[in-house]
């Protein structure tokens, strides 16, 4: 009857191991998806500027 409780006791460790290096590796892809989100937010602001920086250009050409 103790082996029988050892093993049940091992084996909800050994998953809750196993649970928490899943959670950690899932952070970490989580993490490195958010940089690669804001590095592609920060393009698109530039890109943003930059297109009204030429509008105004144009229209002082224009003038």
């Amino acid at each position: 009857m103790n082996y029988e409780l050892l093993a049940i006791l091992v084996t909800v460790v050994v998953q809750a191991l196993y649970i928490a290096y899943r959670i950690g590796i899932f952070e970490q892809k989580l993490n490195t998806l958010e940089k690669k989100q804001d590095k592609h937010n920060s393009i698109i602001e530039r890109t943003y500027c930059i297109e009204r920086d030429i509008s105004v250009i144009k229209e002082q050409i224009k003038a």
